[in-house]
């Protein structure tokens, strides 16, 4: 079963997104935040295609926008927002919008990512860069094996969800479900 890469941000953010995508597709409502990240996210485009790699710290690189990757051995596939190929090195490039610190779900994301480009360019990617919109800044991320072994970890626990059509508990963190876009079917946590 091939799995996106943002599953893997969703299922930590919560679970049970990943359940109604897969299990109980049901439609979901647009949030103002994702409507502007959008936007936002394509004036950086505009942008990030001028500027120069430093606060990447890298001195050149060749920048790939909207990049699809799609590793069938493991099954996880995605669009990744900049990919920079420097020599025989890859560095994924995760655009957010958001003012707060990139959280656990968005390091697994980015782990997501390696894990794949590990395996279409057979190469160990390990550095990983999210881009926060608002604030221009580059947070920059150094993935182990042990960390792309938990990843992995995870893809199991969200195919296994998914074949046994089980759903999840919520999240324990109720302040994320106000902003959810799929808080109408959450009956249990209202």
């Amino acid at each position: 079963m091939m799995l996106r890469v943002s599953d893997l941000k969703q299922f930590i953010y919560c679970p049970r997104i990943v359940y109604y995508n897969y299990v109980m597709p049901v439609e979901k409502k647009t949030t103002y935040k994702m409507e502007h990240g959008k936007v936002a996210e394509e004036e950086i485009v505009k942008l990030e295609k001028r500027r120069k790699l430093k606060p990447y710290g890298l001195s050149e690189g060749k920048r790939i926008f909207d990049c699809w990757l799609t590793a069938r051995k493991i099954g996880l596939t995605g669009r990744l927002d900049m990919l920079i190929i420097k020599d025989e090195d890859y560095f994924p490039v995760d655009f957010k919008f958001t003012e707060k610190s990139p959280g656990k779900n968005h390091l697994y994301q980015l782990c997501g990512y390696c894990i794949v480009l590990d395996e279409v360019y057979k190469c160990s990617a390990d550095t990983a860069f999210i881009y926060l919109i608002p604030s221009n800044d580059v947070k920059i991320y150094h993935l182990d094996d042990t960390i792309k072994y938990r990843c992995q970890e995870i893809i199991t626990e969200i195919r296994d969800m998914i074949s046994h059509e089980r759903m999840p508990d919520p999240t324990p963190f109720r302040g994320r479900c106000a902003e959810c876009e799929y808080q109408n079917y959450c009956r249990d946590v209202w």
